[in-house]
């Protein structure tokens, strides 16, 4: 039996929870909108198109802000083929995704969708094919009340109010040699920056999120954030971050271990742009955007049953990158959303990408069911619990050995206190993929303390870790009671199942 030992102090915290931890990401990529969010003439459709089971789901996961519509489908994209009546919209080839997009779904559609789903949107503008013109205008299109010409187009295209989008990326990945309008460090700084300056003499109350790294491996991270936000650390908010991990050849200690990256790379970017900040002399303090993370099988899983990266035609929305996901990868997104909370003083926004079928939470079928995927778990109940002040946590646990990270914690930990409701919540992953693990919560200046919720997502009776949830065994995978939990004064003790998740919510005092 593996053991770990967690101390957290109610007086030892990292910052407030940001609710735009808990985001998601909408791009007109596969079949995210299109059979995903929208397909009118489904049995659950609404009088938009937008399909109501997918709307409850969305609203069951907890999504704060979700990200739209790219991605690098945006880098290629023209907002206004996506406003005015649908049958007067012009239908476009992709190249982002090698895809024929037929408009039927654009800005309009997605900010009622957004109200209809509780979240908040992050539009991304075009800095690819585009630039300072096309964005500033989008901005007094959705945002300005009226009186000018775009605003009461804007009117006149059925929008009464302002859309008042508060969160704008500045422009998506176009450090990447994959992207439309790929740009070097100095050319892209000094367009964001021009670009963030026009936008905000259009509506200065608007937030904006500077391009950083596609990766922490790419060969220009680093050096791209400190050229980029040289040029522009005045004009932005934030520096966004994009990272996606897999398991390769069987090597599962790794991948379990792959949020000791995440941690290292948000380090790192905060290293860099406070540099930037202490160079420049700056006041303010940029902090980060993750807002794409996730699981994403980008190798060796070709086949029909994980559809293409790029669509082999041009075709409406094909089935691409539908990855189905297993015990294994709902632990390790676990992990991950445990890293952006416990760096929740600097990662201010997060998007796990993306919402439907694309590499996503909830997938659904044209003409049939929604369903949950085993991802879909950690993050519902992360995005309901997780409220209040992240507290530090001391971790002295069994280390895993690892080929590619070397030794890590076998459990993973974060931790919450919401002082409002006296509710302590602890968010565990045991990385070990053959033994339990004892695990005792040492609570400082708590007192008593009791069980509220205690579940477990682990690999089901007659199941395996490669278990996943699918059309038809849609609740293979879910979350069941973790038994045994015990509390006495000043601790709680549990045990951990091997390769397993579980959120332990405590309700406590004073001491």
């Amino acid at each position: 039996m593996s053991t770990a030992r967690i101390t957290v102090d109610r007086e030892f915290t990292i910052g407030p929870v940001p609710r735009r931890l808990f985001g998601s990401f909408v791009e007109h990529m596969g079949r995210c909108v299109y059979s995903g969010i929208y397909e009118p003439g489904h049995a659950t459709a609404d009088e938009n198109g937008f399909r109501q089971d997918v709307l409850d789901l969305t609203r069951e996961l907890g999504a704060t802000v979700i990200r739209y519509p790219g991605g690098n489908f945006v880098s290629g994209y023209d907002w206004e083929d996506g406003v005015g009546p649908v049958d007067q919209r012009p239908r476009r080839l992709d190249g982002a995704w090698h895809t024929v997009e037929t408009n039927a779904f654009g800005l309009h559609e997605f900010v009622e969708w957004s109200k209809r789903a509780g979240t908040e949107v992050m539009e991304a503008v075009n800095l690819g094919t585009r630039g300072v013109d096309a964005a500033r205008e989008l901005v007094e299109y959705a945002n300005h009340p009226g009186g000018t010409a775009l605003s009461d187009r804007r009117i006149a295209n059925g929008a009464k109010d302002p859309f008042d989008i508060k969160l704008w990326c500045l422009g998506n990945e176009l450090d990447g040699p994959w992207q439309i309008g790929h740009k070097t460090a100095t050319e892209y700084g000094r367009l964001a920056q021009e670009a963030a300056k026009a936008m905000k003499f259009v509506d200065p109350t608007i937030e904006l999120v500077a391009v950083g790294s596609s990766g922490r491996s790419m060969p220009t991270f680093g050096s791209w954030e400190h050229e980029v936000l040289t040029h522009a650390y005045d004009e932005v908010d934030y520096v966004s971050m994009h990272a996606y991990y897999q398991e390769h050849d069987g090597d599962a200690e790794s991948f379990l271990a792959t949020g000791v990256d995440m941690d290292a790379f948000i380090e790192e970017v905060v290293s860099t742009v406070d540099g930037v900040k202490a160079a420049g002399k700056h006041s303010k303090r940029i902090n980060l955007s993750f807002d794409e993370w996730n699981v994403w099988y980008q190798t060796g899983l070709d086949t029909d049953d994980q559809p293409h990266n790029v669509s082999k035609g041009w075709v409406e929305h094909p089935r691409l990158i539908e990855d189905q996901y297993n015990v294994t990868d709902a632990v390790v997104v676990g992990t991950f959303l445990n890293s952006l909370l416990r760096h929740g003083d600097r990662v201010h926004i997060a998007n796990q990408a993306q919402l439907v079928n694309v590499i996503a939470p909830i997938r659904s079928e044209q003409g049939g069911p929604a369903w949950r995927q085993t991802i879909f778990w950690p993050f519902a109940r992360m995005a309901a619990l997780a409220t209040g002040q992240i507290l530090r946590t001391l971790v002295t646990s069994d280390r895993i050995d690892t080929a590619k990270y070397g030794d890590a914690d076998l459990v993973d930990v974060s931790a919450t206190y919401d002082e409002e409701t006296g509710r302590l919540a602890f968010f565990l992953a045991n990385r070990g993929l053959e033994e339990a693990a004892d695990v005792e919560l040492a609570l400082r200046g708590f007192a008593g303390g009791r069980v509220t919720r205690a579940e477990l997502l682990t690999v089901p009776e007659g199941g395996d870790r490669f278990t996943s949830n699918t059309e038809h065994a849609q609740d293979a995978v879910g979350l069941v009671p973790l038994t045994g939990v015990a509390v006495d004064g000043g601790t709680a003790r549990l045990t951990l199942p091997a390769l397993s998740w579980a959120v332990v919510e405590l309700e406590v005092g004073r001491a």
